[in-house]
């Protein structure tokens, strides 16, 4: 079969590699019908070394079960199903609790070796509590909005949740990639009142718009942070979704956030130390929250939505490519050509 590998910075190839198949019980060998490439698939592809390389790619992914082990019992053969970014078995204490992110025996791909969702299969461990059932057919137009619940939806959503947004908030989200626009979607499914998107590419914020925002602002650093301000009375927001990860994106959320308020980090930290004490979180009394989004406890909430058509978080994708046109597609993010990619293999 066909799958997806990074061997470094820019070098994205597919390649045939062995077939996947049913190693364990508790596995299922899934046939991809549609994946996409994430912004953080960016970071490697901008910075990794040839001797990290080569990686399977793909982390979000909808397809079909071609074979289930012998102890799997939720899905069958024949089935539609959604797979979140990380697979947990959905039994653990943190699963019970809703962080299926920090599962004691799951990983986040491509934490299993030799398996990626930018494929044309991917064998699923624990796949009775990793899978979801799509109540479509493989070929419905809601294929793109039901394919962000395996990522992007559910991090905008958790980015939101964490963060406390609710009907008497006023949110800033930073960044208009994927999940940045899907923050603002959240937000404004949510209640919020205010929602300003920092972003500077106006098709996209464009769409921000279309989600819920209600201002945008394209200045960055000290001019962005004054801008916020000044719309919001000169406190600052309640809530700040941060869906960039890189450090100025956080100094700019420490500086738009309001006092007693909360900073909600979403985008992957390219970074380990950040201003947290007296001057910056401490004198204040703001919050962190944030983190890799659980979004297998999100995906039954968030998909009635989608099914009804009240919400469509599917238009984040604005390309759309076979396995062939991968590493074109690679390119066309990192340049900022395309929004979110989806792939069909």
């Amino acid at each position: 079969m066909r799958a997806t590998l990074m061997y470094g910075a820019g070098d994205v190839r597919i390649e045939e590699v062995p077939d996947s198949a049913i190693k364990l019980p508790t596995d299922a060998l899934v046939r991809v019908t549609a994946s996409c490439i994430c912004g953080s698939d960016l970071w490697p592809y901008g910075s990794m070394s040839p001797a990290d390389g080569p990686e399977r790619m793909g982390h979000e992914f909808i397809g079909i079960v071609e074979d289930t082990g012998s102890a799997v019992t939720t899905v069958k053969k024949g089935d539609l199903v959604v797979s979140p970014f990380a697979f947990s078995d959905g039994t653990c204490e943190f699963c019970r609790e809703g962080l299926h992110t920090s599962c004691v025996q799951g990983d986040f791909w491509p934490g299993l070796p030799d398996e990626g969702g930018q494929a044309e299969a991917v064998r699923v461990p624990l796949a009775d509590g990793t899978l979801v059932k799509l109540p479509v057919a493989a070929d419905s137009a809601l294929i793109p909005s039901l394919l962000t619940l395996s990522d992007v939806f559910g991090t905008g959503h958790h980015a939101a949740v964490a963060g406390g947004v609710n009907e008497r908030t006023r949110v800033t989200v930073i960044g208009d990639g994927a999940v940045g626009l899907l923050a603002v979607l959240s937000a404004k499914r949510l209640g919020a009142e205010q929602i300003i998107l920092m972003g500077r590419h106006q098709a996209r914020t464009d769409l921000g718009r279309e989600f819920g925002a209600t201002d945008v602002v394209s200045a960055r650093g000290e001019e962005g942070i004054a801008q916020v301000r000044d719309l919001t009375g000169g406190h600052g927001t309640h809530v700040v979704l941060e869906a960039v990860g890189n450090m100025p994106a956080y100094e700019q959320a420490v500086g738009v956030v309001r006092p007693g308020g909360v900073i909600s980090r979403v985008g992957v930290p390219q970074y380990e130390q950040a201003p947290i004490g007296f001057g910056s979180l401490f004198r204040h009394n703001l919050g962190l929250a944030g983190g890799p989004a659980p979004v297998r406890a999100y995906i039954e909430e968030l998909m009635p939505d989608i099914l009804d058509g009240t919400i469509q978080p599917g238009k984040v994708f604005d390309a759309t490519t076979g396995l062939d046109g991968v590493p074109g597609g690679y390119q066309d993010m990192a340049d900022r050509k395309s929004l979110k990619v989806l792939i069909k293999p």
